[in-house]
């Protein structure tokens, strides 16, 4: 029987989401040697280098922040070495990890990943997952090989996708059950009661990084299509069509039947929201963005921007 506090643990994250995991792991009081995160980047309109998430979280609780560019280069392997993990957790890091990294420690790797694996394999599977229409997902723990996201599965939990649940919403579920389940293999990790599963690669699916062109809308598609497109880009890229040659951005929306007009045709737009016929169905749009301006709720928006009905987008 491990005891926590005795696993010399290093934690490699970087956004929001690796928080809570992390979290966890001080919660459970492993001994955390160091935390690797990716370089501070510029941010905002000031462009001045931010520290990530998971840097400010580390630092407030005196843990040795490493923040190398490559993660394979001999001097960052060398440094990671010195450390003498005993288990190496990785959430959400944004590098591969070397096999001479993922041979390292005295235990494992484990990676937290945001899918019911093999489904989602990739760097967006929570936003993947949604734009597919999938009703549920989960996550993760993996035991890290030279693969992408390819190692034996450990312990896996699932959750229902809500039917206009967005990208950010569904992320903020997943990210306390990630800590669930990083402290339920942290327990039979040190119960000794680990069991790994081997990966059915035939079933499984790829969620490359997502790009802005993916939040062009093709009105030809179904109501239902477009909408899981929309809540599948939300918060980031966003989902957009074009008004009169200007970026028009839509959020919030919901989904009907009917409609005789052509593709991408303004059928209403009032306080309750703007109508869109589609290639199947109509698409009830509840929030809209111009650029340089804020997202308003549809009445709101209109009330500055008038929508007429016959105008079409796109």
């Amino acid at each position: 029987m491990l005891a926590p506090e005795n696993l010399r643990t290093v934690f490699m994250g970087t956004p929001e989401f690796a928080l809570q995991p992390l979290q966890g792991l001080l919660a459970a009081g492993v001994n955390l040697v160091g935390v690797y995160t990716q370089p501070d980047r510029p941010k905002g309109r000031g462009k001045k280098l931010a520290a990530s998430p998971v840097k400010q979280l580390a630092l407030e609780h005196g843990i040795p922040v490493f923040q190398p560019p490559k993660l394979r280069d001999q001097q960052a392997v060398e440094e990671l070495q010195a450390l003498q993990p005993d288990l190496i957790i990785v959430v959400a890091y944004g590098q591969i990890l070397p096999k001479v990294a993922l041979d390292i420690p005295r235990y494992h790797c484990i990676n937290i990943h945001a899918s019911l694996l093999p489904k989602y394999r990739g760097a967006a599977p929570i936003n993947k997952v949604i734009i597919d229409g999938g009703t549920e997902t989960g996550v993760t723990t993996i035991l890290m090989d030279v693969g992408l996201d390819t190692g034996d599965m450990l312990v896996k939990r699932s959750l229902n996708i809500g039917e206009n649940e967005t990208a950010g919403e569904l992320h903020n579920r997943l990210a306390l059950l990630g800590r669930e389940v990083m402290e339920e293999t942290l327990g039979q990790l040190c119960a000794g009661t680990l069991v790994a599963e081997k990966q059915d690669d035939a079933l499984s699916c790829y969620a490359p990084m997502l790009k802005k062109e993916d939040g062009l809308i093709d009105w030809q598609r179904s109501a239902i299509e477009i909408h899981n497109q929309v809540r599948g880009l939300d918060p980031w890229p966003g989902a957009y069509t074009y008004l009169e040659g200007e970026v028009l951005k839509i959020a919030a929306t919901t989904v009907d039947t009917g409609s005789v007009e052509a593709a991408g045709t303004i059928i209403s737009a009032d306080k309750t929201g703007v109508r869109i016929a589609c290639g199947e169905g109509v698409l009830i749009v509840g929030e809209l963005q111009l650029p340089g301006r804020k997202r308003l709720a549809a009445m709101n928006f209109l009330s500055g921007r008038p929508l007429f009905s016959g105008t079409l987008l796109g």
